[in-house]
C-alpha cells in the first residue's frame, strides 16, 4: 500500500492552488475577526487546516476501490449518526447540527456525509456497466440520496441537503441521463415546489422572500443581504486594505469569518482581488476535472467529479449568496470560511481525488 503513496504522484499544483486559498482566508478571517470575541478563529483555522492535510492523506491511503465496498456500510452509518445528531446534538441559531465532542469540538455529520453521497453515487451508477441511466435508475438512486437529505432538512440546514442534489446530478448527467428524463425531472420539480414551500421553516421562507425583496424588511430579513451587497460595492477595485474595511470592522456585516467571508474579502482587497481568488477557484475545479478525465476507470471518474460537482456549488451559492443573486442559505466558502468540520471534509474530498489520480500509475 505505502508504493502507492508517492510524494512526487500528488497533484501538487491542486494542492498549492488549495493552500494559496485556505492562506487568503485564515488572513481575512484574522481581519474579519480582530477585536472580537471571535478573534481566536484565524489560529484555530490554522489549526484546522493542519487537521485536514493528515486527513486528506489518510483519505489517500486505503484504495478507492475498497472505500466503494464499504459504501453500505458508511451509508448506514451516515444515517445512524445523523438520527443521533437529532437527539444529542447542540442547537445552534436554532439548528441541532453538531454533535457535542471532547475538548470543546463540534462535529457536524452533515459535512462528512456529502463524501458518502460521492462513493454512494460513484459505486451505484459504476454498478450500471451502462452508458444511458434511465429513469428509473435515477429515482433508485434519488431515493437513496433523499433519506440523509431529509434527516439533514431537518435539523434545519437548507445549504448542506442541497449540496447532495449537485453531487447526484453531476453523477446523472455524467451517466448519460436522457434530455426528456431532464424535462420530465424539472417540470415535476416546479410542480412540486408549491408543495416543499410548506415544509421550509419561517426564517427559511423570510430568507427567500427577502432574496426577492431585500428592502422589504431592511432591518430585519434583508438585514444580512444589504449589508453583503454595500460591503462587496465598497471595495472599489483595489478594495480598502486588510482590517480597514468599514462595513466589516464596524461589525454592520453578519458573520463575516464563516458565510459571509467573501462579501469582508470583497470590501478589503477590491476587484482586483476577487478576481484573483476566483481565478485561483477555476483553477482548483480544472484541476479536478482533468484528474477526473485520466482516471483509471468509470468510478475514479465519477469519484472526482463528485468533489468538482461538491466545491462548484459550494463556491457558486456562497458567491452568488453574497451579491444576491443567490437566496442566503448558510453554504460556507470551500477552503476560506471558518469552521472544522467544513474544512476537514474538503480535504477529504481532496485526498479522495488524490486517492483516484495516485492509483493511475498502479499495473
Amino acid at each position: 500500500m505505502s508504493g502507492y503513496l508517492s510524494i512526487r504522484d500528488i497533484d501538487w499544483p491542486l494542492l498549492i492552488i488549495v493552500l494559496l486559498i485556505c492562506a487568503v482566508g485564515v488572513v481575512q478571517i484574522y481581519s474579519a475577526t480582530i477585536d472580537t470575541g471571535f478573534h481566536s478563529a484565524w489560529w484555530k483555522q490554522i489549526v484546522y487546516i493542519g487537521g485536514g492535510l493528515l486527513l486528506m492523506r489518510l483519505a489517500m491511503r486505503v484504495d478507492y476501490h475498497s472505500l466503494m465496498h464499504h459504501v453500505p456500510v458508511m451509508y448506514i452509518a451516515s444515517i445512524l449518526l445523523l438520527l443521533a445528531t437529532d437527539v444529542v446534538g447542540d442547537t445552534v441559531f436554532g439548528s441541532r447540527r453538531w454533535i457535542p465532542l471532547p475538548g470543546g469540538v463540534r462535529f457536524q455529520v452533515s459535512e462528512f456525509v456529502k463524501l458518502v453521497i460521492i462513493l454512494l453515487v460513484a459505486r451505484y451508477l459504476t454498478d450500471l456497466k451502462k452508458d444511458d441511466l434511465e429513469i428509473g435508475e435515477m429515482l433508485k438512486l434519488a431515493g437513496l440520496v433523499v433519506i440523509p437529505m431529509g434527516l439533514v432538512l431537518k435539523q434545519p440546514d437548507l445549504g448542506t441537503s442541497l449540496t447532495y442534489i449537485a453531487i447526484l446530478i453531476t453523477g446523472a448527467f455524467l451517466a448519460g441521463l436522457r434530455w426528456k428524463y431532464v424535462a420530465a425531472i424539472a417540470i415535476v420539480a416546479v410542480l412540486v415546489l408549491p408543495v416543499g414551500w410548506h415544509f421550509l421553516k419561517d426564517y427559511q421562507k423570510a430568507r427567500l422572500v427577502s432574496f426577492m425583496d431585500p428592502e422589504r424588511d431592511p432591518q430585519g430579513t434583508g438585514y444580512q443581504l444589504i449589508q453583503s451587497q454595500i460591503a462587496v460595492g465598497a471595495g472599489g477595485m483595489f478594495g480598502k486594505g486588510i482590517t480597514k474595511g468599514t462595513q466589516t470592522q464596524l461589525r454592520f456585516l453578519p458573520v463575516p469569518h464563516t458565510d459571509f467571508i467573501f462579501s469582508a474579502f470583497a470590501e478589503e482587497h477590491g476587484f482586483v482581488g476577487v478576481i484573483v481568488v476566483l481565478s485561483l477557484y477555476f483553477v482548483m475545479i480544472m484541476r479536478i476535472v482533468q484528474n477526473a478525465q485520466a482516471a483509471p476507470d468509470r468510478a475514479g471518474m465519477y469519484i472526482c467529479m463528485g468533489v468538482a460537482g461538491l466545491l462548484l456549488f459550494h463556491m457558486l451559492v456562497n458567491v452568488g449568496m453574497v451579491v444576491g443573486r443567490m437566496p442566503v442559505t448558510g453554504i460556507p466558502l470551500p477552503f476560506m470560511s471558518a469552521g472544522g468540520s467544513s474544512v476537514w471534509s474538503n480535504f477529504l474530498a481532496l485526498g479522495l481525488v488524490n486517492n483516484v489520480r495516485l492509483r493511475r500509475f498502479v499495473n
